[in-house]
């Protein structure tokens, strides 16, 4: 059954994607129009509250540990701040809103999903040449402290899209030129992972260089010591990600690259953070939906009403990425599980299919039946050229 759903998921032979039909200047409309988007909802939905909380700590009224600091002490309580009425913390260091509490619990879950994914791909040899998605600490740390969606719209996923089609034109000139040792090199170990050892690397990282300042945060409503630590996930990530690596190198018994998808115990370990921590924190806001109150207060409000544009925005990017490499199908299956195990999960799966239906491209890997006519024309015997 499970085969039979699969092979209704992934594109048929001589299908080609979005991605490959379109030019990558009309591919990227979209995220254009969502990083205006999130300009307009964010400028729309501004709040005098929001400018009072910097108010308040360019005076050094507030956290005046953190706000006298030179140059960066006002952004900085105000990041603080912020994160702290978010979580619905309060200057008493209680959590004074369980909804709040609820909501950034499914967000920073679907955060972890994200960043796994991010780390993925960061591991495939495929994208070592693009600087961006290689080494993505400082994408991600910018990200954070700075730009939100407009930073995942305008810079990080169309450096994926421009990677892709790359990828993709080498797998095609491969195939054209009749190399069919490079095609597959390309096919098979491009898209694996550099090594065995990503399989533990990746989800420790997350698991202790997010999901647990994540879980501090939420736990201590939004205790200021714990924001800035969790503001900085990215070098935690990092660190614990080179760690593992540097540890666990001599362990492992396959050095060569890792097909991560060709391996369910590979992607169990690798996806089971995410898709966990989705599942409960989805199961904790539907039971504060259905059995209390909204007790948010009205700074509260004012702040996480902008976590929830940035969620909603980065959410819809993720669907249109996924139309773009996967098709339709994938993109409605990650929407009806996201519904239904939380957003966390339903990105997790769907990029498992995703990395499928990439597989099943023309000139792709899987079974090697997605072939082109022109492929199909010429074999061994045919001569190069034609009378």
């Amino acid at each position: 059954m499970m085969d039979a759903l699969q092979k209704k998921l992934l594109p048929r032979a001589g299908h080609r994607p979005l991605l490959h039909r379109l030019r990558l200047p009309y591919l990227l409309v979209v995220p254009v129009l969502l990083a205006a988007a999130t300009v307009a909802l964010l400028g729309f939905h501004s709040d005098l509250n929001i400018a009072a909380l910097y108010s308040q700590c360019h005076a050094r009224s507030r956290l005046r540990w953190v706000s006298r600091v030179p140059v960066v002490g006002a952004p900085s309580c105000f990041l603080v701040s912020f994160f702290q009425l978010t979580v619905g913390g309060d200057d008493d260091g209680k959590h004074s809103s369980l909804r709040a509490l609820a909501i950034m619990a499914v967000i920073l879950s679907f955060v972890a999903a994200l960043l796994t994914a991010s780390l993925i791909e960061s591991a495939r040899l495929c994208n070592r040449r693009s600087w961006l998605i290689a080494r993505p600490t400082i994408p991600w740390l910018v990200f954070n402290l700075i730009g939100g969606a407009l930073v995942w719209d305008i810079v990080i996923v169309p450096e994926f899209l421009r990677r892709a089609k790359q990828v993709q034109a080498a797998k095609e000139s491969a195939a054209a030129e009749r190399l069919r040792d490079v095609d597959s090199f390309i096919d098979v170990e491009v898209r694996g992972l550099t090594s065995q050892v990503e399989v533990y690397a990746i989800p420790l990282a997350v698991l202790f260089g997010f999901v647990a300042p994540s879980v501090a945060m939420l736990s201590t409503a939004g205790h200021p010591i714990a924001v800035l630590v969790w503001l900085f996930f990215p070098l935690w990530v990092s660190a614990v990600r080179y760690a593992v690596k540097v540890v666990g190198v001599n362990s492992i018994r396959d050095p060569e690259p890792h097909r991560l998808e060709s391996h369910p115990v590979s992607v169990g370990l690798v996806y089971a953070v995410p898709i966990i921590c989705s599942v409960i924190s989805h199961v904790f806001l539907l039971v504060n939906l259905f059995s209390s109150p909204d007790d948010r207060r009205e700074m509260t409000r004012a702040t996480i009403k902008f976590i929830q544009i940035d969620f909603l925005i980065i959410g819809a990017t993720v669907l249109y990425w996924l139309l773009v490499e996967a098709g339709m199908l994938t993109t409605l299956i990650m929407i009806v599980s996201s519904v239904v195990l939380g957003p966390g999960a339903g990105l997790s799966g769907s990029w498992l299919l995703r990395e499928k239906a990439i597989e099943s491209y023309p000139n792709g890997g899987g079974d090697g039946s997605a072939v082109t006519e022109d492929q199909q024309e010429h074999d061994e015997d045919t001569p190069l050229l034609r009378p």
